[in-house]
């Protein structure tokens, strides 16, 4: 078993290394209301505002020297400004 400070400590890594969020290939976030590391759970919280996007089909993560991190397709329409909440858990497979 992994030692639970270690996966923390690997999720405040992750933490460091994330610096935007990018919706559908062309909206990039830099600004996060919360962007915190407990337990091994990397916690990121952004406002996308209306008007940026119609609907997210897409949410990249990427570092501060312009390497995407991760990808995920999902479809989240946007009808008023929105508040995202993204986790990313660290944990032994």
């Amino acid at each position: 078993m992994i030692n639970p400070n270690f996966l923390n400590s690997v999720a405040q890594y992750a933490d460091s290394k994330v610096k935007a969020v990018v919706l559908n290939g062309t909206y990039s976030i830099t600004q996060f209301k919360v962007k915190a590391v407990s337990g091994g759970i990397l916690t990121l919280e952004y406002l996308v505002p209306f008007g940026a996007v119609d609907a997210i089909t897409s949410i990249e993560l990427w570092d501060g020297q312009g390497n995407k991190i991760s990808t995920n397709a999902v479809y989240v329409p946007i009808a008023s400004d929105t508040i995202m909440r993204q986790t990313i858990t660290i944990k032994e497979g």
